[in-house]
Parts: C-alpha cells; sequence; structure tokens
C-alpha cells in the first residue's frame, strides 16, 4: 500500500505550522511549501517537461524541469535532488536562487496555494522520463519559450509563468519591450 504523501504547511514566512495530506492540503487551499527546479544546458535553454496527462491537475501542460513538495525533515536541496531524479532522471547539483507565493484555483475542486523556493542547475544530456509524472521533455531557449506561452498560455503551468518572470531576472535576461 503506498505511503500516504503529506506536505509541509507553512505561514507567510515559510515557518512549519503543521502537515497534511497533500490531497486535503490541496482541497482546502491551503499554504505550503514547494520547490520548481529549472535546469539550464550551456547554451542557456531551459529543459521543461510536459506533465504527464494523468496528473491530478495541470496534466498536459507544459512545465519547468521538475517540481513537487518537500517532505517532513527534508531540506529543499535534498527534496529537489530526490524529484529530479524520480522524475527527469538525472541528478546535478542544484542551488536556491529565489522564491515567491502563488495561488491558482482548478476547475476540480483543488487549489495550489504554495510557498514555492526556485533551484537552479545545470545540465547537457537527455533526461530518463518516468512516464507516470512527464509525457515528454525538450529544451527550449527562453525568448521563444516567452513567445510560446504568450500564444497559448493555456499549455503552460501557472507556476512556470509567474517564475519565469523572476528567473529571467535572476538571470539577467529579462527584456523589458
Amino acid at each position: 500500500m503506498p505511503v500516504e504523501e503529506q506536505v509541509i504547511l507553512v505561514d507567510e514566512k515559510d515557518q512549519k505550522i503543521g502537515l497534511m495530506n497533500k490531497q486535503e492540503a490541496h482541497e482546502k487551499a491551503l499554504l505550503h511549501r514547494a520547490f520548481s527546479i529549472f535546469v539550464f544546458n550551456a547554451n542557456g535553454d531551459l529543459l521543461i517537461q510536459q506533465r504527464a496527462h494523468s496528473k491530478y491537475h495541470s496534466g498536459g501542460e507544459w512545465a519547468n524541469t521538475c517540481c513537487s513538495h518537500q517532505r517532513d525533515g527534508e531540506t529543499t536541496l535534498e527534496a529537489g535532488q530526490r524529484r529530479l531524479e524520480e522524475e527527469m532522471g538525472f541528478v546535478v547539483p542544484l542551488k536556491e536562487v529565489f522564491s515567491f507565493t502563488y495561488k491558482k484555483a482548478f476547475g476540480n475542486g483543488l487549489t495550489e496555494h504554495e510557498f514555492d523556493h526556485v533551484l537552479f542547475g545545470e545540465f547537457e544530456g537527455k533526461p530518463v522520463m518516468n512516464p507516470e509524472e512527464v509525457a515528454d521533455w525538450k529544451y527550449i531557449s527562453l525568448a521563444d519559450l516567452n513567445t510560446q506561452i504568450k500564444a497559448n498560455p493555456e499549455q503552460y503551468t501557472i507556476w512556470l509563468q509567474i517564475a519565469l518572470v523572476e528567473v529571467e531576472l535572476h538571470l539577467g535576461t529579462k527584456n523589458e519591450s
């Protein structure tokens, strides 16, 4: 029998206030800790993934390289390494760059309300994706990604769209046009 997955409930300063079943936390729209990984190649292209169509929300949408929730007692970097290997089949050094909070209701009665830690890494190879988590992947330039998001925002996760603005600011690639 699978272990019930819990998320770490936090306040607006990312201080732990409790644990809750992942599904229940999303049903109640409670703020919880999460992370989003952005892995780039030497050309500065971002490795993005298309979420498996069977995911509990945002199935089939394109997202950053990997994202998930920390487990109780696990650091953000440990959680990032664990999920990057589980979803994409590789491990690289990661560094935390910034964090943000967002809230988005989905049509299925679930709401993401996350204190999201953003991690950067570098990788040159091809991932070995877990088909239960990932339907497809590709490297894409940030300019092309922005163009595609503007043309078809519904094909991209909300957290990718929100984080991408600050990702570009941290990389010094944000075009203020």
